[in-house]
């Protein structure tokens, strides 16, 4: 505090000691601004004040005993956070400035200059101002800064949850290390770990300072990634027959915390076809980024066929939320009925390549934010009753984004499409297979077969808490079957409710789904019922 504050202040103690109970009015000389006080200590707080906000010669100029009240005048003279400000000759060289000058916020300057520095790791810089001159009323101030050290990112250290793949962690040294430590990529190791599959963040990464490195504490807690997800579903077959359907898929994840999985998956649909899908994943395989993937599929249409998918892959993580990856495909399917004509015996077998980018939500009740696969393989196709030979080239590609519009509104775009391409006519057990509870919903699952399709839906999510939320949502897609020569056009339209309940997250579903030109029917509405329980 400036001296001649202190005399003032010395000044008023003597004169108010004796007018204690007296209103106070304390009035700006130049600009005649006046604020009335109770007692002599709030009128002495008020000029200590003056100095907070830069007036750091304000001065008494006189004071005058009213019959009801003291009026005090004062001088704040110049305001020292509106200064010509010149800048050291480093400060001139690192950032292009000019020499000198004026500005209205001198503090804000300051922490510009301070997060410039910050920027470029200096933590600890120090942004010094010196007092030159009164000049026409204008102080003028000189700015300079001791950057101190630089700081880089020279190690992290896990706490809480330190069972996790020493990969993973060699994966941020890899991506952060040597890097100037700096709010950027705070953030960016902030955002890779929360939207993490396998582990979350207790508290916001910490860094520890000692004279020689910096390190980044991070504070890991394991995640309920197991999970159970299974669907009832109910609706009409070809025959307007009643019938229900149903999916089980349970995965057991991170069970010996190296960030594998293992998922079992189950699915009878109303046509009485079932599909059994076991996959293993081991994503860091001899400690290194390059991961393995084994896939087995079966899938059998009543007793007319069956065809078994074997898919093995070697992939290589990009990141921390991408994998590439190259994998084989070996593919049988046996005709089970003789007097079914629509299918045929074949084996094929192939090389293909797949991208896959997945990003965690931070919602409990998305599993995503963003979901990206796409795949490419080359097949050469065996037919054993016509000794047939050929080339075949399949590709498959989703995507899923959950977009937060304001508030508790959300909208969630999912698209996905898949071909196959061939010379020759297709049977039906080569075909795809789509419809249903997580794909053209409205449709009975897996009822609808094509050698190429396409839909793309929106669903507009509104959460009513961090347990629940509505969903209303529309679907469009088309589909090629060139053995019937058909390709219609599809809609599907529904809503649902999501809610989390102690067994898991529940979620009920009714849609309905139709070509377009076909008069809509009550009839095919359908009712899905399902539950995810994580453990």
């Amino acid at each position: 505090m400036p001296k001649s504050l202190l005399y003032i202040i010395a000044i008023f103690w003597t004169v108010f000691l004796q007018a204690q109970q007296r209103d106070f009015w304390l009035i700006d000389k130049d600009t005649q601004t006046k604020n009335i006080v109770k007692d002599s200590a709030a009128a002495v707080k008020f000029l200590d004040s003056l100095a907070q906000t830069s007036y750091f010669f304000a001065k008494l100029h006189s004071v005058e005993n009213k019959d009801q009240h003291t009026e005090i005048y004062y001088d704040k003279g110049p305001n020292f956070n509106q200064a010509q400000v010149k800048f050291s000759d480093s400060l001139q060289k690192e950032f292009n400035y000019p020499k000198e000058i004026y500005v209205k916020n001198l503090d804000s300057l300051k922490l510009k200059i301070n997060q410039k520095y910050r920027d470029k790791g200096f933590a600890f810089n120090r942004v010094k101002t010196k007092f030159v001159e009164i000049k026409n009323d204008k102080p003028t101030i000189e700015i300079s800064v001791v950057p101190a050290q630089q700081r880089r990112i020279n190690s992290f250290v896990v706490r809480g949850y330190e069972r996790v793949p020493k990969r993973f962690v060699k994966n941020l040294e890899k991506a952060y290390l040597g890097k100037v430590y700096d709010d950027k990529n705070l953030v960016a190791i902030n955002k890779d770990l929360q939207g993490h599959t396998f582990v979350s963040l207790e508290k916001p990464p910490q860094t520890l300072f000692t004279k020689d490195s910096t390190q980044i504490y991070l504070f890991l807690q394991k995640k309920r990634v197991n999970n159970f997800d299974g669907m009832l579903g109910f609706g009409n077959d070809k025959t307007e027959k009643f019938t229900f359907n149903g999916t089980i898929n349970i995965a057991l994840r991170n069970m010996f915390n190296g960030f594998e999985s293992i998922s079992l998956y189950w699915q009878r649909n109303p046509d009485k076809g079932q599909t059994f899908d076991l996959q293993t994943d081991i994503p860091y395989t001899f400690k290194s980024n390059v991961g393995v993937n084994v896939g087995v599929n079966i899938y059998r249409q009543d007793s007319t066929f069956a065809t078994v998918k074997f898919r093995p892959a070697l992939y290589l993580h990009l990141s921390q939320n991408q994998k590439i990856g190259l994998r084989g495909t070996f593919e049988s399917s046996a005709v089970l009925d003789s007097l079914y004509t629509q299918a045929q015996d074949f084996t094929k077998k192939g090389v293909g390549i797949w991208y896959q980018y997945q990003s965690g939500s931070e919602i409990p009740l998305f599993i995503y934010n963003t979901n990206i696969r796409a795949e490419v393989d080359f097949i050469k196709s065996n037919y054993d009753k016509t000794n047939l030979s050929v080339n075949q080239l399949r590709y498959f590609v989703s995507g899923e984004h959950n977009f937060h519009l304001k508030g508790n509104h959300y909208l969630n775009l999912r698209g996905e499409s898949a071909l196959l391409s061939a010379k020759n006519d297709l049977s039906v057990n080569e075909l795809f297979r789509f419809g249903g509870w997580n794909s053209m919903r409205g449709f009975n699952e897996l009822s609808l077969v094509s050698d190429f399709y396409a839909f793309g839906g929106a669903e507009y999510r509104y959460l009513v808490n961090d347990q629940a939320f509505f969903d209303v949502f529309a679907q469009y897609g088309t589909m090629s079957n060139k053995s019937l020569n058909a390709s219609p056009s599809l809609y599907s339209l529904g809503l649902g409710f999501n809610f989390f309940l102690p067994v898991g997250l529940m979620s009920f579903q009714i849609s309905n789904g139709n070509q377009f030109g076909n008069p809509f029917k009550f009839s095919e509405t359908k009712i899905h019922w399902g539950i995810v329980s994580r453990f």
